[in-house]
């Protein structure tokens, strides 16, 4: 089964990444296969050289099989998916069907994956059958929102990521109608959740949020603060329903039945029974499918009298998961239950007998489960996750046995939903087992040094992998290896350890050490973009976003920026607003410039159903942030000298409560700055973030009146527009102002304190001659 499984996934992610690849696949399937066939009916070798052939040509056929039945499911469904793609950019009327669970997302909505069942422009779309992933507002009327719900509504489409199950992103605009709650099993289920998750809110935190998460998959209750936690100390997949519950669910119902008397065959239905209907009870999630198909299988074999074969049933389960959905394969969390499956399959055995030499049996056991997962899903998430947690080994081995504690009470008290005062006391009995794990991820994220961040791909996905099979051979019982080959795997340990350590501590403690604290202007370094963060005291405000979203939240992570008391998108461009989603649902106010398309009215729309009041900007405004003051200087109101574009960009000036008196000025032109000079009078700024990346259009006599003691300079390194020009940086050298620039310095924190300005920057100066900008650390009086 592994050449079969591993062909399986691999062209799934053929084709989920490359659908027009479909076709070559199911034409290669058949020639391969009559290729195959020839050479077996003509080969005249010898008789070893027959025997190999005779002996490799039903794999081969299998082989070729899987790829060309994988093949035909994408090409089936590539027309409706490519119909769908066309939508993106559109308002269409949808109808669909929910599949999975909501969860809420940064931007406040309530997020799940659905079947579109009806799709298209007007009041009367056309009928069409895609998968999608869906945003839809919360409200009481969607408290039971679960698999089977139709909803109706009016949304913006947009176009999926590629290798994404959803065909379309479909973003709710106006009201959302519920068509239906599904079929009576999907209602009922619904009616459970949404008693048991009503019980568990009356609980204590932090262990009522998890509660819900535990027994029954859904983690809308669980905190930010609380999921930064589980993802730290590698307890997340503890509310995600994997195999484990279900395996609870299935031993326990083959155990009730067998105490009954029962015989094989009972056992083993009513096995099935109970995990189809956790499964209704949980939703067909991927992690769910995998682990169900799994279950479903490895019944099948203890009823065939064949219970030992854990690897081939698992194999078996991936290779007829993906045969019926191939774009399972691009998902992580389909590969992370695989591969913690197999972890404890194939690792944990060898690692409990290495690890018996020092350990008693049972505790050997108890590490080696945990460890064997963390072997095995390490390479994974190093594909994709900045973060790798040094502790997850440890915080599972606390929690890990009091999640199937808390799983079996959850689920008794879903079942005694009928009886209250009985669902009362086993869901109180639920919490104590799920407050253990909450304060234990809670504690063990506090730690020092508890996660490391490193570059997510393939480079540390191998470095991963290295690291995982070292740690295997070390602890797993073997035969130890003498002269050069020690030498040599013990060196390659230690670089691989070495380099890891070292990037963690470089990029985290001591990056974060260096830092200044009292910072009160952040330059994020965003490319050929502007996004400068202002701060004081525990207040923030973001002045433009950069075109970048991950760029952007990686400088917000960096600097802990959370929650944003304001935005200030100066004007659409986007290399000034294009990862403004990035902030939905975590800016109270957006202050921005003025409006003139459809689509910039969207990306305010989106922002405002986040939670975000909106407010055009016009000069005269005022605020505060903290203890600093805030004005706006441009543009005025109800202008129409410029349209709305970079000379009607919005200038703000801030000063005071540790922010140096500062100047921000967008991507106005020479004409609007010396507009703006003649009208506003802005004079003396101690910080000014040059206008337009340093282009050659400035006011010189502007920056003469503001006569700043530090220019800073958003830029792209290498960018096509030649920015920042030779004359604005002469000009700012004739003041005598440093120049901070992105594309040399990368993100520049400035700070302000008794002697000056206080300067910190993510990489050093370039050495350029004479005329080199100030050092890493630099004051300015």
């Amino acid at each position: 089964m592994v050449p079969v499984a591993v062909t399986a996934w691999a062209v799934a992610l053929l084709v989920s990444f490359l659908p027009w690849s479909a076709g070559l696949l199911i034409g290669g399937s058949v020639l391969g296969t009559v290729s195959a066939l020839v050479v077996l009916r003509w080969c005249r070798g010898g008789a070893r050289l027959r025997a190999v052939v005779v002996g490799a040509a039903p794999l081969g056929a299998v082989c070729l099989a899987v790829a060309g039945v994988i093949g035909l499911s994408a090409a089936w469904a590539a027309p409706a998916r490519a119909e769908a793609a066309t939508l993106a950019g559109h308002a269409v009327t949808v109808e669909v069907s929910v599949r999975s669970l909501p969860s809420v997302g940064a931007d406040g909505r309530l997020w799940a994956d659905a079947d579109t069942i009806r799709i298209g422009p007007g009041e009367h779309p056309g009928a069409l059958s895609v998968p999608v992933r869906i945003g839809v507002p919360p409200g009481p009327a969607l408290a039971t929102l679960g698999p089977g719900t139709v909803l109706r509504f009016t949304a913006e489409v947009t176009g999926a990521d590629a290798g994404e199950r959803a065909a379309a992103v479909l973003f709710a605009r106006g009201a959302v109608v519920q068509v239906s709650r599904g079929g009576p099993i999907e209602t009922l289920a619904g009616d459970v959740r949404a008693a048991f998750i009503a019980r568990a809110r009356l609980l204590p935190e932090p262990g009522s949020e998890l509660l819900p998460g535990l027994a029954v998959g859904d983690v809308r209750a669980v905190s930010d603060e609380l999921d930064a936690a589980m993802k730290a100390s590698g307890l997340s997949h503890l509310t995600a329903v994997s195999g484990s519950n279900l395996a609870l669910v299935a031993a326990a119902a083959f155990g009730v039945v067998a105490l009954c008397g029962g015989g094989r065959r009972l056992r083993v239905l009513a096995a099935v029974l109970a995990l189809a209907g956790f499964v209704v009870l949980v939703t067909p999630q991927p992690s769910v499918i995998r682990a169900a198909a799994m279950a479903g299988v490895a019944l099948s074999a203890l009823l065939l009298g064949r219970p030992r074969a854990g690897l081939s049933v698992l194999l078996l389960a991936v290779t007829v998961l993906l045969l019926a959905d191939p774009h399972l394969a691009a998902a992580p969390g389909f590969a992370l239950s695989a591969a913690a499956t197999a972890g404890l399959v194939v690792l944990a055995p060898p690692l409990a007998a290495g690890l018996a030499r020092w350990l008693p049996r049972p505790v050997a056991l108890a590490v080696a489960v945990p460890l064997s997962a963390q072997l095995a899903c390490g390479p994974i998430i190093a594909l994709f996750a900045a973060q790798q947690s040094l502790i997850s080994v440890v915080a599972n081995l606390l929690a890990e046995p009091a999640s199937p504690i808390a799983t079996v009470l959850g689920l008794l008290a879903c079942l005694a939903m009928p009886i209250p005062p009985l669902a009362d006391l086993l869901a109180a009995a639920a919490w104590l087992p799920s407050a253990w794990i909450a304060q234990t991820a809670l504690v063990t994220a506090g730690l020092p040094l508890a996660t490391i961040e490193a570059p997510a791909g393939v480079g540390m996905a191998l470095i991963m992998a290295v690291l995982s099979a070292a740690t295997f051979w070390a602890i797993a019982s073997h035969r130890p290896l003498r002269g050069p080959w020690r030498a040599l795997v013990g060196g390659l340990v230690a670089v691989a350890l070495g380099s890891v350590t070292g990037w963690g501590i470089v990029t985290g403690p001591v990056a974060v050490l260096q830092r200044p604290a009292d910072w009160g202007i952040g330059l994020c370094d965003v490319g050929q973009g502007d996004a400068v963060l202002v701060r004081s005291e525990t207040h923030a405000l973001l002045i433009d976003t950069g075109p970048d979203p991950e760029t952007l939240r990686r400088c917000l992570s960096d600097l802990g920026v959370g929650r944003l008391d304001a935005l200030v998108l100066t004007h659409f461009d986007h290399d000034h607003a294009g990862a403004s989603d990035v902030l939905v649902g975590r800016a109270d106010v957006v202050l921005h410039g003025p409006v003139d398309t459809a689509a910039h009215r969207a990306q305010l729309e989106r922002l405002r159903r986040g939670g975000a009041r909106l407010v055009q900007a016009s000069a005269g405004m005022t605020g505060r942030l903290g203890a600093a003051d805030w004005r706006v200087l441009w543009p005025r109101r109800d202008d129409r000298v410029f349209p709305p574009g970079n000379d009607a960009g919005v200038i703000l000036e801030v000063a005071g409560g540790g922010v140096p008196r500062s100047l921000f000025l967008a991507d106005l032109s020479a004409l609007s700055q010396g507009m703006l000079r003649r009208i506003a009078h802005p004079r003396h700024a101690t910080v000014v973030k040059v206008a337009h990346h340093g282009s050659a259009d400035q006011d010189p006599q502007l920056y003469a009146d503001l006569d700043p003691a530090l220019a800073l300079i958003s830029v792209g390194a290498g960018n096509d527009y030649g920015h920042p020009r030779a004359v604005t940086l002469d000009m700012l050298r004739a003041l005598r102002a440093p120049i901070l620039r992105t594309d040399e310095r990368g993100t520049i924190l400035v700070s302000q304190g008794g002697e000056g300005l206080r300067v910190w920057s993510e990489r050093p100066a370039p050495v350029e001659g004479p005329r080199a900008t100030p050092p890493s650390t630099a004051r300015a009086p």
